[in-house]
């Protein structure tokens, strides 16, 4: 969400910055959509102004006998009581304009992000690790899976429909182990504070993370009119909503893992077999909340904690610096972490990290003090995955795949899995 005394005092900028996402210039619409909500905010206090003077006018006259002063006060009082009626409502759909009109331009982007229309245009910003060497031809991670045991997406499918899958025996395990892992190192490691929010919100917090109004198809919602989160990121950066903190306790650090539910909307036909586009998973996310001059340093900071997953995992990924056109709607700057899948031989989006600035903060009214000042500022938050589990899941299921079918356990999720360092697949014995 824009102030639009910034848009009214640099449009140019604005434009010009709209530009680099793809977007027509929109600047001269806003400001003229400001200038007749002023125009007529002005009029109502006039209106108002006046009709408190002629109010004590009427005392007056009535006091020195002037009855037909006093009438004709009165009939202007009147006149003037509607019209300031009146007027508010107006006032109120004139500031409800705006604020849809506002509510829907994605972030401005940073000026260090590449300018370029979709996923083709984003710039490698690291490559970690070397791809493994497998001597067989891989299999991709659901072929792994359902040989284990350990994935079925016929019953899922019986009992949800498509892009589900139930995970049982070692696999299930596993899962739950690489969650346990992550959210283990963020707390005692990255000093991120743990969280177990709510996975259902109510219309407020799904629009101070912008996921309201412009993504309600994206999102589940109950008959009860809440919604099933799509990522921790929104009741965890939702904790400060309404609240001015004390700039000493920023940064704020907060991960959880928790489901995600998804509708997918607009995946029709993508990664259809498997677990890597699914309406439900499990992630662990990170959240910081920090003060204006703190945002970029810990959005380095972020991706280098999602980064020790990979690494602890033994994991081959690259960065990636998204370009204008590839980031999400809040965000001012955006690295994705792809990890090699050596049965796709392609690389994966497994963890995205962005810095939004004071976009989201200023949705939901939340700001600090300034030190040593009395200033107050919105504050600036910051969301990434630490890591997708189910992803991770795969990453681990493809490069850890042996030729006969097993799958090697990483070391770092060894403790997770009881001492287990190895899946195999179940032996056939005859018996159904």
């Amino acid at each position: 969400m824009f102030d639009i005394k910034m848009i009214r005092e640099n449009p140019d900028a604005f434009d010009q910055a709209l530009a680099k996402r793809g977007l027509a210039p929109q600047a001269a619409a806003l400001i003229a959509l400001d200038e007749k909500r002023r125009a007529h905010v002005g009029k109502l206090q006039d209106a108002q102004a006046r009709r408190n003077t002629a109010s004590k006018e009427i005392g007056k006259a009535m006091g020195s006998g002037d009855k037909e002063l006093a009438e004709k006060l009165k009939a202007e009082v009147s006149d003037l009581k509607e019209f300031v009626q009146t007027g508010e409502a107006t006032e109120r759909e004139l500031n409800e304009a705006l604020t849809k009109a506002l509510e829907v331009i994605p972030n401005l982007p940073l000026d260090d992000v590449p300018v370029g229309a979709d996923e083709h245009a984003n710039v490698q910003y690291k490559i970690v690790g070397e791809k493994p060497a497998l001597s067989f031809t891989p299999k991709e991670h659901y072929e792994i899976g359902e040989k284990l045991g350990g994935m079925d997406f016929d019953r899922a499918a019986k009992l949800s429909g498509s892009r589900f899958v139930v995970l049982q025996k070692q696999v299930a395990r596993l899962e739950r182990a690489i969650g346990q892992f992550m959210l283990d190192l963020h707390t005692e490691n990255h000093g991120y504070r743990e969280v177990q929010p709510p996975l259902l919100v109510n219309d407020t917090t799904m629009y101070g993370t912008g996921q309201l109004p412009k993504f309600a198809e994206d999102l589940f919602r109950t008959n009860d009119e809440r919604w099933l989160i799509p990522t921790a990121e929104v009741p965890l950066t939702n904790m400060v909503a309404g609240e001015i903190l004390d700039v000493a306790d920023l940064p704020l650090r907060m991960t959880a893992l928790t489901p995600c539910f998804r509708s997918e909307a607009g995946s029709a036909g993508k990664d259809t077999r498997g677990m890597l586009r699914q309406h439900q998973f499990n992630k662990v996310e990170l959240v910081s909340v920090t003060d204006a001059d703190s945002s970029l340093d810990e959005l380095e900071r972020m991706l280098s904690c999602a980064e020790e997953v990979l690494k602890r995992l033994g994991l081959h990924y690259r960065v990636m610096t998204l370009c204008t056109g590839d980031m999400g709607f809040g965000a001012r700057k955006t690295y994705d972490i792809e990890v090699w899948l050596p049965g796709q031989n392609a690389y994966r989006e497994i963890s995205s990290c962005s810095v939004c600035g004071d976009f989201q903060a200023r949705r939901m009214n939340a700001r600090y003090r300034v030190k040593d000042s009395k200033d107050i500022r919105h504050v600036h938050t910051l969301n990434g995955s630490g890591v997708a589990v189910g992803r991770a899941l795969i990453a681990v299921l493809e490069n850890y795949q042996q030729e006969d079918g097993s799958v090697v356990i990483p070391d770092a999720l060894v403790p997770y899995m009881n001492g287990l360092e190895k899946i195999e697949a179940p032996t056939l014995t005859g018996k159904g």
